[in-house]
């Protein structure tokens, strides 16, 4: 495979896989309170970075289906659309933390036995 295939297959993986976990991490950020901005800068703070681009369609999708309520409210002579993760939310949150560890422990297993 040629290094432009290669980095491209990367990039087309890399993107599938961070968006699992983009959910995974907006929904647990969310148990707490955050406008849009603050929760860029937490996600960001704990090392995942997330586009604008890519973060309002997701909250939007979100909430859409349920996982997520919001609230405007104006906050520094700002109208601020707040979010904070719903009652489905934690639960459908709780159910993918059990999934993820599952994986996350079978990957592990794999990758020893691989070494």
């Amino acid at each position: 495979m040629n290094d432009s295939l290669e980095s491209g297959s990367f990039d087309s993986l890399r993107l599938e896989l961070r968006r699992g976990c983009l959910i995974v991490a907006v929904l647990a950020q969310l148990r707490e309170e955050h406008y849009g901005y603050t929760l860029r800068k937490a996600l960001a703070d704990k090392g995942l970075a997330i586009e604008e681009s890519t973060l309002y369609p997701l909250l939007r999708r979100l909430e859409t289906q349920g996982l997520l309520t919001s609230e405007w409210r104006e906050e520094d002579k700002r109208k601020k659309r707040f979010y904070r993760l719903s009652a489905d939310g934690a639960t459908v949150l709780e159910q993918l933390l059990v999934e993820w560890n599952g994986i996350n422990e079978s990957l592990h297993n794999i990758l020893k036995d691989a070494r």
